[in-house]
Formats: C-alpha cells, structure tokens, sequence
C-alpha cells in the first residue's frame, strides 16, 4: 500500500498563515499538518509516499528535509503550473504510480483522528470513500449513497441543493484504490476527462463519471463519532485547533468561547442553558418563511422595539429597555452603577466581572447547598455602604429560589436604605408556580422605582442564537440612560420579529414550561441514581451536582467530554466553590437527558 498526498495549491483564503508556507506545513496545536499525516501514515505501514507540490516547494521540501528517512520512502513530483491548474492536474501527474500499487489518495490540508485510516484500511472493500454526514461547517463535494452504501452521485458545489442536505454525505477526501481499479477504470476516465475537458477541474468529477455506470466498483464507508476537519481558511484553522486539543485544554478553549458550540456538531452541550421545548416548529417555520425580508431589510429602532418588549412581557413600553442579550443591558447598568454593590457568590459572572472586585461587597451563603433566606441577606449587608445589591433568583449555578414575597420584603428594606435592588430573573419561568413569580409587572414597577428587573430571552424561551433580553424598571431617569447608551439598532431584524410574533405562541410557551417542569422532576431521579453525584434541590433549568468517590468535578467533566462527546460545567473556578467538586448541569429534552444518564453509568462501571 502507497499513498498519494495532493499538496499543491496555494491555500489562499489562510492569508498570513501561507505567504511564506504551504497549507500543510501550517501547525495545528505545534504540529504541522504534514507531519501530523506522515506519521499516521507510517503508523498503518504505509511505507511509500508520493506528494504532488507545486506551491512553495522548496520550503515543504526543505521543512520535511531528511527527517523521514530510513522510516517511510517520499517522492516529490512538482506541478509546475499549480497557479492555472486545479487537482485534477496534480493526480494527472503521478497516474503511472496509481497503476502500480494500491493507493490511499489524501489531500494535504486535512487533520483527523489516527482511527480514520485504520477505519478505510480494515475494511475488505478495496475501492473505498471516507464519508461523513454532512454538516453546515463543511464545503466542497458531496456525494449521495444507496441502502448499501454505493455512491450513486458526486455532487458538486454549484449542483448543492440545502433542501436536500439532510440527504448528503460529505467526502472526507481520503479515498482507498486499488491497483485493478486505478488501470481499469480510474487512470483511463482521468485522461480522456483531462483531454476532453482540461485541467482546470477536480479529481471527483471523475469519480462522479465513473458512478454513472452500472457497476462502478467504488463505495463510500460513512464514518461518525470521529473527528475531523479540513482546514481552508483562518476560521478552519481556529475550529481544529480546538477540535483536536487533549481534554482538559480542550474544555478551557471551549469555555473561552462562550458558546458556539455548533461548530462542534459531535458535541452535546450541557453546558449553556436554555429551554429544551420552546420555540415551536410552527413558530420556526414562520420565521424561515419571512427569512428573505428579514435578512435584506432594516430592523426598527428603539422606541418600536420598546413597543414589542412590552406587549411581549405585559408592561408598559416607558418601563422597558430591549437588549442586544441580557449583557448588553447588564454592561451598560453596571457602567451606570457608581458604588458599591452587594453580590450573592456563586453568581452569574458578568455583572461582578463589569463592575470590579474593589466595588464589590461578597456574601457567600453558609445554609445547606449555598441557600439562604432574604432576612440572611438583609442582616449581612446591614452595616455595608451599598449603592445596588444583586439578586440571581433563581441563582445560578446553584438553583436557589427566593419566592415573589420575599424579593418584595427585600426590595422594601433596600428602598429605606436608598439601595437599588437589581433582580436577574432569566430562570424564573422554570420555577414551580411561575406565572406568579416574575415582578414584570407595572403595579410593582411603578411603586418601587429603585428596583431593576433584568431577563434574558435566550435561556427561558430557547432562542440564543436572536440575542435578546430586557432590562425593566420605573425609574424613567436610569431607562433614558440606558437607550441612550445602547445603540439604536441593538437588535436585529429576527429578533424583532420574534417578539412581534411571539404572543401568537404564547399558550405553547406555557405547555413547554410545564413539560419542562416534569421533565426536571424526571430527571432528577435519574441523576440521584448515580453514585457519585449528590444533586441539589434546583427551581431552575439546570441542577448543581456535588461529585465524590472516583471523580473530581474537573476530571469528570473531562471524561465525560473526551468519551463520550458531552459538554458539562466545572465549577471549579466560581467564586466560593473552589475544591468543592460541584457541577453544572443543564436540563435538555428526554432523549439528551438520558443519554447523558447513560454516560455517567458507564463512567461508574469503569
């Protein structure tokens, strides 16, 4: 067995990262790509290696050097017109070595799991192409299969349809050939393709020809549950560095990332928090319907929106400011906060992290799983010089609820103190009893005007993707001050329509609150199955879980991501539960849910 590497092309859309290099001589994690692939090459006895180079070929020849020999035989063949030529060239040029030997053909700029070659050498098959279901992150040919696995389509990029994609599978572009098949049908389709059509075209569109026949002696070998990742530009480069990072770095890059996890489609994400059973289908396609206005025209400015954001929560629009998220509105309240301000530790981080720790007076609770009682905070903070005191309720990461009357008891005793009580309630609606929990209401805004009501739309009602939250107040002076300081058009043009259509589905708003509620109270039994894990008591969408016994937080969390493709929070690094062991987990739909159950047995049998 022999391998053919095509590693011509100029790699481009890398900008800075090939002026001076070729794609593969770029390091992924203080690896280059070429020698990533060498070794796992030589790793499944692959004892030749022919790469087609043309781009900066004496820097890739140089770079490889004689580091490789005695270990593995390289040839170097150069297409010395790799500027005006496409792949179909470069394979056109080692053709005789095709028909010499069976081959692996792989093109140069891919990184992927040492499995991947053991997966396309182990099977029987002689005449193979690696496939994955297709995802959004990936470009370029894709192919469709029959119930036995044939390739009966190339499909190239200007034939894509997006309404079929869920039919698609994405060529890995490492392909298995034997040496029967490069001399009988591959090799001679290439040169009459070449003649017939030239050389500016790619290698697959011969195999596409080739399919067309009624035996065409190729399949495909779907893979899943492997990583992989062709690098093609600067954001390529980013997803694979972190994609292929050990595990415990691997979870600090995707903490960093706050989100945009669907880069990652083999990850289950427990981490970030949001409602596993709304938007609607109905609601979603109503959207998808109006995609083209939204996407071509200009959203409205502030005062429309403030119009939306108060038919959407009931509320008089003057008492209300529309985000672009709930941190746009949490950055801009802090920015008006001048002294110091009191915080329940562990806390939702980006209102400490706005304002300072010099500024900030810590209360970490001492009750049973990080409770405490209004009257706790009101006797702690008694003799401290607040300007604003924060209240998380429910909190988070621990889940800890203050019912309505005791917020309302503590808003008093602030307002005799001249201390404006900021209340985040984004998890309010996953509450027992929650349409009687929320303070979004103008009677309590109007007679309380130092009291502050924030709520992120993302995490109760599932849309993270639009960005929007509300900050609510009575205090028509610090609303002024806040549109002021936010941009005019915060909010786009989807997320404006959201709001404008959300009231239509409000009652399937309230049906996924109570199906989450049971889901919760279901869930939670599964989780206090599980040995190591002591599961707090939680009126939000996510439980804090204690860890004892063969795991730590930490290492749990890297376990559970590194076998099994699931996303949790460490806690480790929350203000008051440093060495405790706790984590967070979020609460999805049954399915998820279970299958995370099901990792945490296996890690318990191990």
């Amino acid at each position: 067995m022999q391998a053919v590497i095509l590693a011509a092309g100029m790699g481009k859309r890398l900008g800075e990262y090939t002026k001076n290099n070729t794609k593969c001589m770029v390091e992924v994690n203080g690896v280059r790509l070429i020698d990533r692939m060498l070794k796992q090459l030589m790793d499944v006895n692959v004892r030749k290696v022919i790469m087609v180079v043309g781009y900066k070929s004496e820097e890739l020849k140089n770079c490889i050097g004689h580091r490789y020999d005695g270990m593995i035989e390289l040839e170097f063949v150069d297409n010395p017109i790799y500027d005006k030529t496409n792949n179909i060239y470069s394979l056109s040029l080692v053709k005789d070595r095709l028909e010499q030997d069976d081959t692996l053909l792989l093109e140069s700029d891919l990184i992927f799991e040492d499995s991947m070659l053991h997966h396309i050498l182990d099977n029987p098959y002689p005449n193979l192409a690696l496939v994955a279901k297709y995802e959004t992150w990936m470009d370029g040919t894709v192919v469709k299969l029959d119930d036995d696995n044939n390739i009966v389509n190339f499909i190239p990029k200007k034939a894509f349809k997006y309404e079929e994609a869920n039919q698609y599978y994405k060529t890995v572009n490492i392909y298995k050939f034997s040496r029967e098949f490069s001399r009988h049908k591959y090799v001679p389709f290439l040169s009459a393709y070449c003649t017939a059509v030239g050389n500016n075209e790619y290698y697959e569109q011969v195999l596409r020809i080739i399919t067309f026949l009624d035996k065409s002696d190729i399949k495909a070998l779907p893979v899943s549950g492997v990583r992989w990742y062709e690098i093609d530009d600067a954001q390529d480069l980013d997803t694979a560095s972190s994609l292929f990072l050990d595990g415990k770095e691997r979870i600090k890059d995707y903490t960093y990332r706050f989100g945009g996890y669907w880069r990652f489609p083999g990850v289950l994400d427990f981490c970030l928090l949001v409602n596993p059973y709304f938007p609607p289908r109905r609601m979603v396609e109503e959207m998808k319907a109006n995609f083209e206005v939204l996407l071509t025209e200009y959203p409205s400015g502030m005062r429309v929106n403030s119009i939306l954001g108060g038919k959407y929560f009931g509320i008089r629009p003057q008492h209300v400011v529309v985000g672009n998220g709930a941190a746009e509105l949490i950055k801009s309240l802090m920015e008006h906060v001048q002294g110091k301000m009191g915080v329940v530790f562990p806390t939702f981080e980006e209102y400490p992290n706005r304002i300072g720790k010099d500024r900030i007076v810590s209360f970490v609770p001492q009750g049973k799983d990080f409770s405490y009682s209004a009257k706790e905070l009101q006797d702690f903070f008694e003799d401290k010089q607040l300007e604003a005191l924060l209240l998380v309720n429910p909190d988070n990461p621990t889940g800890h609820f203050l019912p309505i009357q005791d917020v309302l008891e503590l808003e008093t005793w602030c307002s005799q103190r001249n201390i404006r009580l900021v209340v985040d309630e984004s998890f309010v609606d996953f509450s027992d009893d929650y349409r009687h929990n929320s303070l979004l209401h103008d009677e309590i805004l109007e007679q309380r005007k130092g009291l502050v009501v924030l709520k992120s739309i993302s995490k109760s009602y599932g849309v993270p993707g639009l960005r929007l939250g509300i900050l609510a107040s009575g205090d028509e002076g610090l609303i002024q001050f806040i549109r002021r300081d936010v941009a005019i058009w915060n909010i786009n043009s989807f997320a404006e329509f959201y709001m404008q259509i959300f009231n239509k589905y409000e009652f399937l708003y309230h049906e996924a609150c109570n199906k989450f509620q049971q889901e919760r109270t279901r869930f939670r039994k599964c989780l206090e199955a599980i040995p190591y894990l002591r599961v707090i008591p939680s009126q939000a969408n996510y439980f804090m879980c204690q860890v004892s016994g063969k795991f730590t937080g930490t290492s749990l969390t890297q376990a559970l991501l590194e076998q099994h493709g699931i996303l949790i929070k460490d806690c480790q690094n929350k203000q008051g539960m440093q060495g405790m062991n706790y984590v967070r987990i979020a609460i999805r739909n049954q399915a998820d849910n279970d299958r995370l159950v099901d990792a945490f047995m296996q890690l318990a049998q191990d």
